[in-house]
């Protein structure tokens, strides 16, 4: 398959990837989900999405280290559980600054990291579906996979010495392109894309087979929703 860019003169990322997750306050995170899912249950499906996505990126033979940036105790002491590193996210600063800070916090630790930004609402991912991006991603600076809908972005790369700059929210595939980023153009790595905002995001979701995580609690909640 293609991939558009520049190619790297520095792409070697053999002791493995770093990958920077954000994520919200439970509380107010997938409002969008309303319609699938009620205010009880939303925090826990917000919650289990993070836990089956970063299980999934540790499982990846690609992946040295995930770091999660969150102000949320509960879900950092969570997703701490699972092998992830906990960065404090800065309040009110906004996902991509939240993004860049963890970057920061990666290279701080590990100047000539390979970063990668991963959404954390991918409850489908697949182990093997993401070391596939990544060693794409590889052969350049900078390179992005679209979501499932082709306008945001599920996962943005900057390889050693090269700055990660993520651009993400809304029509982020369009910023990403016109920063200069190429595009990660493959074919069956439809859980690396598919995110989940919307009620029927999580419906093609749960039809590619989510992680025992967001199964389960998907399973519990939803009684409660028909009754």
């Amino acid at each position: 398959m293609r991939m558009d860019g520049e190619l790297a003169t520095n792409t070697d990322p053999m002791d493995g990837w770093s990958l920077v997750v954000p994520l919200k306050p439970l509380v107010v995170a997938k409002s969008r989900l309303a319609t699938a899912a009620d205010d009880m249950l939303r925090p826990h499906l917000a919650l289990a999405f993070a836990q089956d996505t970063v299980a999934a990126a540790l499982a990846c033979a690609a992946v040295r280290d995930v770091a999660v940036v969150t102000d949320d105790p509960a879900a950092g002491a969570e997703l701490a559980g699972l092998g992830a590193r906990i960065v404090a996210d800065t309040p009110a600063a906004g996902l991509n600054a939240a993004l860049a800070h963890g970057a920061d916090a990666v290279r701080a630790r590990r100047p000539h990291a390979a970063v990668a930004a991963l959404n954390a609402d991918l409850p489908a991912l697949r182990p093997p579906e993401l070391a596939r991006v990544l060693a794409h991603a590889s052969a350049f600076p900078r390179a992005f996979l679209t979501d499932a809908a082709g306008i945001g972005t599920t996962l943005l790369t900057a390889t050693p010495g090269t700055e990660l700059r993520p651009a993400f929210g809304g029509r982020s595939r369009r910023r990403h392109l016109a920063s200069g980023a190429a595009e990660i153009l493959l074919e069956g790595v439809d859980s690396v894309r598919q995110d989940v905002d919307t009620g029927d995001d999580l419906a093609l979701a749960l039809a590619l087979g989510v992680g025992p995580r967001t199964a389960e609690r998907w399973a519990a909640g939803t009684p409660a929703l028909e009754g």
